[in-house]
């Protein structure tokens, strides 16, 4: 048995740089790659360009080990929040959504750029003379000081191309993060023991003799060394065909099937030689004339000498560098079952390149060896093969998974292939890294699409988070959620008509000129016909009539505000002063303002409309839901909530300064637009994102889109984050809605891929982000059982949840007793 501390082929690590037993020097990055599926193909191109710029600038005998750590991980749910912030309520959904990701098996990625350059002089090494072989070995003290500054030179250029690329991050390593300390384990151990980020540092026995084992771990080494192994063809990308269709392609890094979707522990590493260039071309063409000599005795000599001669002419003259390249997949696994589906697995991921699998078995032990960090001047270089940097830089691994936003505001969702919950910013990031402009939102989703389920679960997460939310909607589509946070719900029936109060002054409020003129609106509105003008006299006398109102109201704290005082004190106190003779009746006509308005007082048709005495508080609380499902179509009662509605939001806009709110018009916005709201709509999206507000309209047919200047023209060109779900009935129409909308190709494919690969054994629906077009990505919106109750739009649903709450005293306790039965089997949906 070999000490590895006799063979250990790392010497120093200093100055956030490794120094090998070889006089190799090597220094490592932490890279940070855009996440799957985000690229369009011209930022594959792009980013390919970028790695075959960076590999150029490398002196000769410097080596890009590129390394992508894929390790299996589990959800670990946090129960330590389960009051939501600022809503002091007990998060019920909160808990239920921790408890259902918990434990959620998914694959962890990390990635690493080593770059080596060895010195002058320092011998290949190969499968018979690799530093695994020795029973000890003692460092080289070679130092070119010259040598290694151009290196390093060469490293600073070689970061600064990656990163002008725009599509990537990354940083250097220091020398504790590369040989860690006594709490944490640095690369070079967790490579050599299989450590995770989090773990603890661990010795493990390693054996190489008869297969690789760390611990009681099996190992299996898969490479590409070969050329007759390669795909015939290798790109920037390919289609990723389970999220494609016949009229748009879904892609993915052309290595990816070797990084994310090969599912099991392993380390997916790339390593590029550059040598040099001339003395490479020397050899190749002393190879080539040596199977010239030998084509006449076989016909696989002629082929490979016509190979080397292509090869060569290509180098010429397109100028491209000569390098060696070497991949491999070291993969393992917890348990001898697990380890015999590795190679199935791996040949699969293969196959979709169009490359062979080959398990590697004699050579593992001196690739394993060499990939050490630090110890890739001693990878045998049998094992590598001849290409350009632009082939080589196929191999590349491109993509990550998807990470959670950095912002504390946000909403949780789903990553679409493993399912593991990411952390979302639709708010506020997008405006701080320049992809919006606004912060309003535009959803499109037609029946069954996941859109109430997805708006419900935005509109929660907002709130929980101190947002104030006005939703004005059609269908009751909310009304789960404004029960379980004790919002205020205004809806109409003959049972409990829909009741207001706007003269009523909130703790701490006072009549300002907003609110003053707000009521003016509504009087004015409630007197004359859309067709009638008031008069310039008309609107003083209304006006003084207001402000001689809450005087008095001042001096009468025993009167309560509300429209039947106002109506009152206009017959007794108000017809007082008009007597005096200054307002004659042809300038304003109080009988005729009295008559008109009489339907709103006390024992007439509409007395309950504007004399509320509960849910009075509009402008401090939270959580308001208009219902205007049954009076949509109402004379009367429409345009007084619509003003109404307008009042509340524009007061909150102006009056909750540095409070986020948020207006949510879901199908309500096609009555609302036909009902003089045009204006409204038009100045609310332009105007809200200066009070630190947002405006969200949700549809469900494109159609709705196309027909209406005012969603077309007021809310898309203002509305920087759109939000599609399910699409697929536009597929074969889908160019005009591209159009409308103004999506990318990218984001059409993005687009059509929706749900077409959901997993069967679990129940959610995709939804497509786009922020400014800068930045698009497809989410899962997955509830736990708890969250569906709560935001279900089906009766039958619904009936058994209010039949719960009922029962339990509380929406609450009766959703989590309800969530509690099902999952238990007691209960069915």
């Amino acid at each position: 048995m070999i000490d590895i501390n006799n063979i250990m082929p790392i010497w120093k690590v200093e100055s956030n740089a490794m120094v090998s037993m070889q006089g190799d020097l090597t220094i490592g990055f932490k890279v940070m790659l855009p996440e799957t599926g985000t690229l369009s193909g011209e930022q594959f191109d792009a980013f390919h360009q970028a790695f075959v710029r960076a590999v150029r600038v490398l002196p000769a005998g410097s080596i890009v080990h590129k390394m992508d750590w894929f390790l299996r991980s589990k959800v670990k749910a946090d129960f330590s929040g389960d009051v939501a912030a600022g809503s002091g309520i007990s998060s019920v959904l909160s808990r239920a959504s921790e408890q259902h990701f918990n434990e959620r098996p998914f694959l962890s990625h990390e990635c690493y750029i080593f770059l080596t350059q060895k010195p002058i002089g320092r011998r290949n090494s190969s499968s018979s003379y690799s530093g695994i072989l020795r029973k000890s070995v003692a460092p080289v003290r070679v130092a070119d000081e010259r040598l290694f500054s151009t290196f390093l030179s060469a490293c600073g250029q070689f970061e600064r191309i990656l990163l002008d690329s725009g599509l990537m991050e990354m940083l250097r390593l220091t020398d504790d993060e590369l040989c860690g300390t006594a709490n944490s384990a640095g690369i070079i151990e967790r490579y050599l023991f299989l450590l995770g980020r989090s773990q603890q540092p661990m010795i493990s026995d390693v054996h190489v003799a008869g297969g690789i084992r760390v611990g009681d771990q099996p190992v299996e080494l898969y490479t590409l060394s070969d050329v007759q192994e390669l795909p015939a063809y290798c790109g920037q990308r390919i289609n990723y065909d389970r999220y494609s269709t016949d009229k748009s392609k879904y892609s993915i890094g052309f290595a990816s099937p070797l990084g994310g979707f090969l599912d099991c522990n392993h380390i997916y590493s790339q390593f590029l030689f550059v040598e040099d260039s001339a003395l490479t071309l020397k050899k190749l063409e002393a190879r080539k004339l040596r199977l010239q000599s030998l084509s006449g005795y076989s016909r696989e000599n002629a082929i490979s000498r016509d190979a080397v001669n292509d090869f060569l002419n290509e180098a010429i003259a397109t100028q491209k560098l000569p390098i060696k390249a070497h991949f491999n997949v070291l993969c393992w696994a917890d348990n001898e079952v697990e380890a015999s589906e590795l190679k199935n697995k791996v040949a699969s991921s293969m196959s979709a390149m169009d490359a062979v699998c080959k398990q590697e078995t004699d050579g593992a032990a001196q690739i394993w060896f060499a990939g050490i960090p630090g110890n890739a001047g001693d990878f045998p270089m049998n094992d590598t093969f001849d290409t350009f940097a632009e082939q080589a830089c196929c191999f590349l691994n491109m993509e990550t998974s998807y990470r959670s936003s950095l912002s504390p505001f946000g909403m949780r969702l789903a990553e679409r292939g493993a399912g593991y919950p990411v952390h979302v910013d639709l708010s506020d990031e997008p405006m701080r890294r320049g992809w919006t402009t606004n912060r309003n939102k535009f959803i499109i989703g037609p029946s069954g699409s996941g859109k109430s389920f997805f708006t419900n679960h935005m509109l929660r997460s907002y709130y929980e988070q101190g947002t104030h939310v006005v939703i004005v909607d059609v269908g009751h589509s909310y009304k789960g959620l404004c029960d379980l946070v004790g919002g205020y719900y205004f809806t109409y029936s003959e049972e409990s008509p829909i009741q207001f109060n706007p003269f009523y002054l909130s703790p701490g409020d006072v009549l300002d000129t907003e609110k003053k003129e707000s009521i003016k609106t509504l009087l004015l509105a409630l007197w004359k016909k859309d067709d009638e003008t008031y008069s310039r006299a008309e609107y003083v006398a209304i006006s003084n009539a207001l402000t001689m109102y809450y005087a008095y109201l001042e001096k009468n704290p025993g009167v309560f505000p509300c429209f039947n005082s106002f109506y009152e004190f206009l017959m007794d106190e108000y017809l007082e002063v008009l007597k005096d003779g200054k307002v004659q009746e042809r300038d304003f006509n109080i009988q005729s303002f009295l008559y008109v308005l009489n339907p709103y007082y006390k024992g007439g048709e509409f007395d309950y409309l504007l004399n509320a005495q509960e849910n009075l508080d509009l402008l401090h609380e939270r959580f308001i839901v208009f219902e205007i499902d049954t009076i949509k179509s109402h004379p009367i009662l429409f345009p007084v909530v619509t003003l109404i509605i307008m009042e509340l939001f524009i007061s909150k806009m102006r009056k909750l300064k540095g409070v986020r709110k948020l207006i949510c018009i879901e199908e309500a916005w096609k009555a609302i637009s036909g009902a003089g709201m045009a204006d409204y709509l038009r100045f609310l999206f332009k105007t809200v994102r200066k009070f630190f507000g947002e405006a969200v309209v949700v549809t469900q047919e494109i159609e709705d889109i196309i027909s209406s200047p005012i969603v077309k023209q007021a809310i898309i060109n203002n509305a920087d984050c759109k939000i599609l779900l399910d699409q697929r009935k536009y597929q074969n129409k889908f160019d005009a809605v591209q159009e409308l909308l103004g999506l990318t190709d990218k984001e059409r494919a993005q687009v059509l891929s929706m749900n077409r690969n959901n997993d069967p054994k679990l129940n959610y629906k995709e939804v497509f982000i786009s922020l400014g077009g800068q930045m698009s990505k497809v989410y899962r919106t997955e509830l736990s059982i708890a969250e569906y109750l709560t935001y279900t739009t089906e009766e039958k649903e619904k009936l058994k949840v209010a039949a719960y709450a009922a029962r339990y005293g509380d929406f609450a306790r009766g959703v989590a007793a309800l969530a509690s039965k099902i999952a238990s089997g007691e209960e069915d949906l």
